[in-house]
């Protein structure tokens, strides 16, 4: 007798006793044969009481028999941010977006406490303050997974991974319509879904028995992995292992947990769970729609509020979502109305400390009538909130490409080159001081010789002043991925988020450090630049610049990981443009020292 039957018929009458055998094939999927079976082998030893044949109860002996299967804990996955279904997720973590009035999250922990599983931890990360109520709510454990901004779900489960035992392992942004949950389980399972046509699912290839023996990713007219999965105590054994051997690798920081199954199906033996119809995922908004119909004309999202009044539509014409490559001060996404296409730019985390919003517009509207930027739709300078127009088919920069570094630089020179005024300055010297004090405000200056290239720096800005060079208004933050190049061959200059009153040196300067170029490169951009040879006074205001710059966005950089924002080496790599640049206008400017 298969012993992952004799569990379902067990489990079904141990929930409800006296269910006659037609009903225990419906409730288990068994056919009506193997249900006879099952009972007569689970008389035979004892499993069942022999008052009524026609009412089986489970015996003491049958309750002992079940022990070794009974569900210890539930794991959900939570960490992630859910990019797809923004605008929503800026405000709402996806696992607690509710559908049909339920969050997705509490109808899981509801359908698990339901089946008597209490041993309930979700695993956080983005927006982890928000899930606290759950432990007041449920009685659920938190675990903090401090990788949730640098690496996909398997690091969630390896810093849950002492807890896989008899273990059910749940995303958070799944949603079951029946209850999927047991008190007892007989094989370690994965819930599966039938997609007709193509799907970029993980398609599963299974034997008769159910057992899956291959996955891909992507294929068409087959079942996938969508929902909860089942890890036997065994099952989880095996799985620990190999989640402290994938933890470190370069490779598998992008990788699901899945991706360990995938390449380890030999070891882990898992039956596909058919759940068709009955689990839903929703990748995006206009799925929450399709299934949610609350959704069509109310999301209960401020920025989708936001964008209906800005174009007096109801949010229901609100379409084709997607996010967009996140920056490093801000996010953005790409939505549609009525067909035509824009971004909504969305204001990071602490920007508000560190760039003026009124000055932003009052640059986006001083260059309005020179088609040298992306076209504003509207501006909100209280909020930061900016929709600007979509181009399909555009480009950004490649800075090691030389006829993009000739256009990017020709480009910035045509804004130079109108001597345009304002009121605001790039003041290098103010900013190097305002970021200073944010890193030393927050405890995260880590540079131990900071004071002696402090020094080096305030030499550099006093020779700045000395040089006195007339200002226009300068991008500031002059970007490789702030030029687009449109299909039509234009090409615009987008993000005047730093933008003021400079040397126009400082924007070439600080094209070269954000592309990091070597000397040999930074010298070819300012010669683009002027189209000429530089002069030796040229080269000098070049590299002090690189010198400042690199300077300036290291406090920058060491302050925006210090709020958390995993920048790499960033901050690094500009600490050592100002040292080495340092000693190149040192060698120019012999008395600076």
């Amino acid at each position: 007798m298969k012993k992952e039957y004799l569990i379902k018929i067990l489990r079904e009458l141990i929930e409800e006793p006296g269910l006659s055998q037609r009903e225990l094939a419906e409730k288990s999927g068994l056919s009506l044969g193997t249900v006879n079976r099952s009972i007569q082998y689970a008389r035979s030893r004892g499993y069942l009481q022999e008052l009524d044949p026609r009412l089986p109860r489970v015996t003491p002996g049958g309750l002992e028999y079940m022990e070794p299967a009974r569900v210890k804990n539930a794991i959900i996955l939570a960490a992630g941010f859910g990019s797809r279904c923004v605008p929503l997720t800026y405000e709402t973590p996806k696992g607690l977006l509710a559908v049909k009035g339920t969050p997705m999250l509490e109808r899981q922990i509801e359908q698990l406490l339901d089946k008597g599983i209490r041993d309930i931890t979700i695993v956080v990360g983005y927006m982890k303050e928000s899930f606290d109520y759950l432990i007041d709510r449920y009685g659920v454990s938190l675990i903090y997974n401090p990788d949730y901004a640098v690496m996909n779900n398997y690091a969630s489960l390896y810093h849950a991974a002492h807890l896989l035992d008899n273990s059910y392992v749940l995303v958070a942004d799944n949603w079951m319509e029946e209850n999927i949950f047991n008190a007892y389980e007989g094989e370690s399972w994965y819930s599966c879904l039938y997609f007709a046509g193509e799907t970029h699912e993980w398609c599963v290839r299974t034997q008769a028995s159910g057992r899956i023996r291959r996955i891909e990713i992507g294929g068409a007219d087959s079942l996938a992995l969508v929902g909860p999965a089942y890890f036997s105590r065994e099952f989880s054994e095996v799985f620990r292992g190999l989640l402290r051997d994938y933890y470190g690798q370069a490779r598998a920081s992008d990788f699901y947990w899945e991706h360990l199954l995938k390449e380890n199906l030999n070891l882990l033996p898992i039956y596909c769970n058919e759940q068709t119809g009955n689990v839903h995922e929703f990748e995006n908004l206009e799925e929450l729609r399709a299934y949610d119909d609350s959704y069509r004309t109310d999301t209960r999202n401020r920025i989708m509020a936001y964008i209906a009044r800005q174009y007096q539509v109801p949010e229901g014409e609100i379409h084709g979502i997607k996010p967009m490559k996140e920056g490093l001060t801000n996010q953005s996404f790409k939505f549609s109305i009525r067909g035509e296409d824009y971004v909504f730019r969305l204001p990071g985390e602490g920007t508000e400390q560190l760039i003026n919003r009124a000055h932003e517009k009052a640059s986006y509207d001083l260059l309005s009538p020179y088609d040298l930027t992306d076209e504003v739709i509207s501006f909100d300078a209280e909020s930061g909130n900016r929709i600007t127009r979509y181009y399909a088919g555009a480009r950004v920069a490649d800075p090691f490409n030389n006829r993009d570094l000739k256009a990017s630089m020709d480009l910035v020179r045509k804004v130079h080159d109108l001597k345009l005024q304002v009121d605001y300055r790039f003041d290098i010297r103010e900013m190097i001081d305002y970021y200073e004090g944010l890193v030393r405000g927050i405890g995260a200056m880590h540079f131990r010789d900071f004071p002696e290239v402090r020094e080096k720096a305030v030499g550099l800005l006093d020779l700045r002043d000395r040089l006195a060079v007339p200002e226009v208004l300068c991008h500031g933050d002059y970007l490789y991925a702030n030029v687009l190049f449109l299909e039509s061959g234009e090409v615009r200059l987008i993000d005047w988020e730093y933008s003021g009153m400079a040397d126009p040196f400082m924007d070439v300067a600080m094209y070269a450090i954000f592309s990091e170029f070597d000397r040999e490169r930074i010298d070819l951009a300012l010669r683009f630049y002027l189209d000429r040879e530089p002069l030796d006074e040229e080269w000098l205001r070049l590299y002090l610049y690189v010198a400042l710059g690199g300077f300036l966005w290291s406090m920058w950089g060491a302050f925006k990981q210090g709020l958390g924002l995993e920048l790499g080496d960033y901050p690094r790599i500009m600490y050592r443009y100002m040292k080495d640049y340092y000693k190149l206008v040192e060698e120019l400017e012999p008395g600076l020292s």
